[in-house]
Order: structure tokens, then C-alpha cells, then sequence
């Protein structure tokens, strides 16, 4: 279940004291203001599936409390890491539609639609950032992200000592996605059912760099929804569902999609709420799904 679509059966399944597994990010991101409390209430456990902070929980296993400094999100850059920012703008302006297929099709992943452009974006790394937030209990000041073009480390920590523990492995969904329901066992799984093995000698090398915030200004617009907490987390998400959306119809271009993030956001700041209840952040989502189509329509009427 891909977006907001899941924080219902997530309450659901917390109110009735399941433990949760849980693969749906935005659950968190909308969510996370009622979500924790809840968890908290039922004695409900939430283990990650996403890759990334199935690498963070993994490396805090046997990290004592207050062990972690930092957390380390790696991203592989998406379809346009080898493009500088301002041939990324150039093609945006002169091939849009070459910039609508590219950013539908990822590099190192097999994935949907939706979270292939987010990755494009780089805003499923900026989701990734308020997640690990309300998963690990990092403030923003601590989550740092690297882009790692191999996809080879998922992501690390690093501890008050100066170690840095990170996950490694080929980009494969099968061992997070086990490790979320196996916790705290690891279940010894046939080689011929996991193929093929890791191999250090025959991945040879990585890399990593800094993100580009110029070319990825949903980074930042990430951070400061996070820091301001509350329905800002949900606006945000919402906003960029639905941009994400129009664009892969082609009512939105590739650009369009930090903009009218960031517009949904300077608006909300109005009605903004900081300890929203479930049906407030309901409001706020459909709220804020209204706001980028009356924005694509008055984009249209100006255009027309």
C-alpha cells in the first residue's frame, strides 16, 4: 500500500496489538505525531522494511541507549546523479518528455512508479529523513545523506566512540523485508534461494559525494517540514504524492514538483497544527492534495 493510503490499517493493526512491519514510509511521515503514541499506548513494536532503515536497525542491534551519534542515509542519486544541475535544467526545459521517462526508470532498483520519480527527486530521501526521525529518535541536526551510487551500503550509524557500523549487500528487497518479521533471529536461509552471494572481491570499489541541494531541492524541503514537525511532515508528503502523481500524467514537469511542494507548505503554515490528532492529519492530507491540483490548473489557465 503505497502512501497515506496505509496509516489506517497501520491504526488498526496497533489499536488490535499486532507488531508491525512496516514497508509503507508515508505511514510515519503523515503519521508519526499520532503513530508514536499509539505504539507507545499498546506496546505495539514497529520493525522497518525499507532498505535503508532496515540497515539502521540492523546496525543499532546491540548499540547500548544512547549509543548512536549520527545516523547515515545512503541514496544511489537516482536517474539524474550524473547530471550537474544545470544540465538537469537545460533538459527539463528543452526535452521534458526525455526528463518524464528518465525519471520513471531507476538505476539500481526494481520499483513502482511512484517511489522511482521520488528517487529521482530525491525526496524518498528526504521522506527517509523525517522516518528515521520518528524510528530512531535522531534529531534532523543528526541524520546526514550520502549518495553512494553502487547501492552496496544501505546505510550506518555511527556511535559516541567514533565507530561507524554500517549494512552491506547487493540492492535485493528479499533481506529486509525477512529481517523486519524474523527480528531479533536470523532465520539461515538456503543458498540457492539467495543468489547471488556478496562478494567484496567482486564489487571491487565504491563511492560516495555529497547531494546536490541545488539540483535536489527536495532535501531541504524535507528537513524543514521535519524540524517543524507536526501536520507540516503531512503536508508535505501529501503534496509531493500528488505533484508526484501529475507529473507522471503530464500535467506537472519535472520542476513543477519542488515548487508547488514548497508552495503547499508556505500556505499551510496558516493551519498548521503541532500535535495534530489521526483526523486532523486526515484534513490536512486532503487538504494539501487540493492545493497542488488548484495549483496545476491555475498553471494551465495561464499557460492556455
Amino acid at each position: 500500500v503505497v502512501g497515506t493510503a496505509g496509516l489506517p490499517p497501520t491504526v488498526a493493526a496497533i489499536e488490535a496489538g499486532k507488531d508491525i512491519a512496516l514497508a509503507n514510509k508515508e505511514t510515519l511521515i503523515a503519521g508519526g505525531p499520532a503513530i508514536l503514541p499509539l505504539l507507545k499506548k499498546h506496546g505495539t513494536a514497529m520493525t522497518p522494511a525499507d532498505s535503508e532503515h532496515s540497515a539502521i536497525f540492523q546496525a543499532l542491534q546491540g548499540v547500548p541507549p544512547n549509543g548512536m551519534r549520527k545516523v547515515i542515509l545512503t541514496a544511489s542519486g537516482g536517474a539524474f546523479r550524473d547530471l550537474t544541475a544545470a544540465e538537469l535544467a537545460d533538459k527539463c526545459e528543452n526535452e521534458a518528455e526525455w526528463v518524464r521517462a528518465k525519471a520513471t526508470t531507476h538505476p539500481n532498483w526494481d520499483m513502482g512508479a511512484k517511489i522511482t520519480v521520488d528517487s529521482a527527486t530525491m525526496m524518498n530521501k528526504g521522506l527517509e529523513v523525517i522516518e528515521a526521525h520518528y524510528l530512531f529518535g535522531a534529531d534532523y541536526d543528526d541524520i546526514d545523506v550520502v549518495v553512494h551510487p553502487q547501492s552496496i551500503i544501505h546505510s550506518a550509524i555511527e556511535t559516541q566512540d567514533n565507530s561507524v557500523i554500517a549494512q552491506l549487500g547487493w540492492p535485493d528487497m528479499r533481506l529486509p523485508l525477512l529481517y523486519s518479521v524474523s527480528w531479533p533471529h536470523r532465520v539461515r536461509m538456503p543458498q540457492d534461494q539467495w543468489e547471488p552471494r556478496f562478494d567484496l572481491v567482486e564489487l571491487g570499489s565504491m563511492t560516495f559525494k555529497g547531494p546536490d541541494n541545488d539540483k535536489y531541492p527536495c532535501i531541504g524541503l524535507a528537513y524543514a517540514a521535519g524540524r517543524v514537525g507536526g501536520t507540516m511532515t503531512g503536508c508535505l508528503n501529501a503534496a509531493n504524492e500528488m505533484a508526484n502523481e501529475m507529473f507522471r500524467e503530464g500535467a506537472f514537469e519535472y520542476l513543477d514538483i519542488p515548487r508547488v511542494i514548497e508552495a503547499a507548505m508556505e500556505a499551510h503554515k496558516a493551519d498548521f497544527i503541532q500535535e495534530p490528532s489521526l483526523d486532523e492529519i486526515i484534513e490536512v492530507d486532503l487538504w494539501a492534495r487540493r492545493f497542488v491540483k488548484d495549483f496545476a490548473s491555475a498553471k494551465k489557465e495561464v499557460f492556455a
